[in-house]
């Protein structure tokens, strides 16, 4: 039997879909499980042992460029290496008509989300069979509901994200324990204040934890690199791939960050994870394990430094 998932971003969202490959793995042991993902967040689907072949998508940046003819051909080469494999089975997760449109051009029979419970209904249309889903739950067991319905598993599987975590060489950071705090997020309203980070980080570091920021482009980095300045001790990371952020993420005692897929990764890897909620709102989209984590803040109502420290006090005397 040979699986196509349809997940393509966001970065949480990719992570969030994990977990089925591993109820799949579980209950089709023979079943070969690809996955179609945009091309900036294919490092995640690596990150699972079991999972196959890994199409990428770059419809974000073919976006960017419709009218050149290399956009064309890329997308060429791109329905043709989708459209060359039959699938038992293709299941979009992610409930969208782009999400949909990729999963029709693939072959094989479609599954998907009924249109009252899809996040765009329109999508149900292209799919050969649909499935009526609490949209009132979480998405990572959203995810895994979809996927038992379509192939009659057992909706009470242990969760299990699968990551199996690369060995990265992290020469320039060795044998401190260390925290790992990431202030970055793709919109400027789910930043948290500036000064707010320094009082975390000042007092992490006087329980003795490092704290380390990373950071993905020059923006992001000026901003770490303010608040380190700040803060004696801290540590501003070099630049990471997303395999190498895994790697420093599963060794840190303790990881808080924004709204970012990170933080989701971090719970993932079951590391204690704070994630702080500023301008969206974190109950069905926040993060979610099996190890010890707090989603904190509303929007319109940011988390109080007091309320983090707090929290990460239980995450570290309660897990290390």
């Amino acid at each position: 039997m040979r699986i196509l998932l349809v997940k393509t971003s966001s970065l949480g969202d990719v992570i969030h879909n994990l977990p089925v490959v591993s109820d799949l793995r579980r209950c089709l042991p023979e079943a070969q499980i690809d996955w179609c993902v945009e091309e900036a967040f294919a490092e995640i689907p690596r990150l699972h042992p079991e999972v196959g072949e890994i199409i990428p998508v770059a419809l974000r940046r073919w976006r960017k460029s419709l009218i050149q003819w290399s956009t064309w051909s890329d997308f060429g080469e791109f329905k043709k290496e989708l459209s060359g494999t039959y699938y038992d089975a293709i299941l979009d997760t992610q409930g969208l008509v782009k999400s949909a449109l990729l999963a029709r051009l693939a072959r094989g029979r479609r599954y998907g989300y009924a249109a009252e419970v899809a996040r765009e209904p329109l999508a149900a249309r292209f799919y050969d069979e649909t499935f009526v889903i609490p949209p009132n739950a979480h998405a990572v067991e959203r995810n895994r509901w979809l996927a038992a319905a379509a192939f009659n598993l057992p909706v009470d599987l242990p969760l299990n994200y699968g990551i199996d975590v690369p060995k990265v060489n992290l020469s320039w950071f060795i044998g401190q324990r260390y925290a790992v705090l990431l202030t970055a997020t793709s919109r400027d309203d789910k930043l948290w204040n500036e000064p707010d980070w320094v009082l975390v980080a000042r007092n992490l570091f006087k329980r003795g934890l490092i704290p380390i920021f990373p950071s993905g482009n020059a923006l992001e980095r000026e901003r770490a690199l303010r608040i380190v300045a700040a803060v004696p001790g801290a540590l501003v990371a070099p630049p990471l791939s997303l395999g190498e952020l895994a790697c420093l993420i599963s060794k840190a005692t303790l990881v808080i960050g924004v709204d970012t897929g990170l933080v989701h990764l971090a719970t993932a890897l079951k590391i204690p994870t704070i994630a702080l909620y500023i301008a969206s709102d974190p109950a069905l989209t926040g993060v979610y394990g099996t190890g010890f984590f707090r989603n904190l803040g509303t929007p319109g109502r940011a988390p109080r430094v007091n309320e983090v420290l707090s929290a990460a006090d239980q995450g570290i005397h309660g897990f290390h």
